[in-house]
This record gives structure tokens, sequence and C-alpha cells, in this order.
């Protein structure tokens, strides 16, 4: 149920973040269009835009990391035993799961000051707890993933220790394959 869950808001997340990005994308045609036809930018485009990308890089990295696509430094780790390898695997979901509990503490204090002084983006008015809300949003949902991860690994599920889990949706259905 949970990994059904984990599932559903990725794929939601995806989806939002795809059409926030189409959003970006209209949003500067349209300040480059009224930039060379009126002589004047949109107030506030080059705001959000900046803070669209801020919310695709750390809800993103919620998206790649349930699906295991994160960028890994493992040939070395690769050559060790089984063993060591499971073991590494442990100690990085461990690593990974206090370094985002402390990165959400420290956004979701930084947001909730912003929220607190009502603090607005200069140009578009945008409240800045929003922006800084989606990185703590992601660190908090990254910490999660792994949190649920590590308590896999404590029930004795072997597919968290797999070396060539699914790393994208869709791929056990697809014979191991990306999509």
């Amino acid at each position: 149920m949970i990994e059904k869950l984990f599932e559903r808001l990725t794929r939601v997340i995806e989806r939002a973040l795809a059409w926030a990005f189409i959003g970006a994308v209209v949003l500067n045609f349209a300040n480059v269009v009224a930039r060379r036809a009126l002589g004047e930018s949109i107030a506030g485009a080059d705001e959000v835009q900046i803070y669209i990308m801020v919310c695709m890089a750390f809800l993103g990295a919620v998206v790649v990391t349930w699906r295991r696509m994160h960028l890994r430094m493992d040939v070395l780790a690769q050559m060790l035993p089984a063993a060591v390898q499971r073991a590494l695997h442990a100690a990085e979901l461990i690593l990974v799961a206090v370094l985002a509990g402390i990165a959400l503490f420290q956004s979701t204090h930084y947001a909730w000051q912003m929220y607190l002084l009502d603090r607005r983006s200069d140009n578009a008015g945008i409240p800045m707890w929003i922006p800084h809300g989606s990185v703590a949003a992601g660190f908090g949902l990254i910490a999660l993933i792994m949190l649920w991860r590590i308590a896999a690994l404590a029930r004795g599920d072997t597919r968290e220790l797999a070396v060539d889990a699914p790393r994208a949706a869709g791929e056990e259905e697809n014979g191991g394959r990306s999509r």
C-alpha cells in the first residue's frame, strides 16, 4: 500500500512539474515577445521561472529518489563482495535519511520564518514560503522514502538490496529495461 502511495505521489509530482515547466517556457516566450514587440518585460516573469526551477529541482529529486535513478559513484563498490555491497547500501540509506532530515529541519525553519514575516518576492509578489517550502517538502519526502527503505531492509526485504533493482517506473513490466 505504501509502495502504491509513493508511486502515485511521484507520478502526480512528475506531471505537476511537467506542467509547471511548460508554463515557464510559455512565460519565457511571452516575455521575449513582450520585450521585442512592446519594449517592456513582464514584471516578475524571471522570478516565477526561477521559483519553478527551484520546485523542479527539489520536488523532482523525490521522483528520482523513488525510482532509484539518482547518480551513483559505485564503480569501486561493484568490485566488492556482495556482503560489503549490502552494508554500503544500508549505510547509504541511513546517511541519506539523516542528511535529508537535517535539511528538512533547516528548510522548514526557514520557510516558516518567511511565512511569519510575510516575505514576498520583489517583482512578482510571490510569498517566499512557497519556494522555500518546496525545498522542505522535497527533503521531507526523500527522508520518508529512505526511512521506508530502511524499514524494508529491517524486515528482510531483499528487493531493497538487489544491485539491479528497478530504477524507473514500469521496468518490471519491460523486462528490466528503462522506458
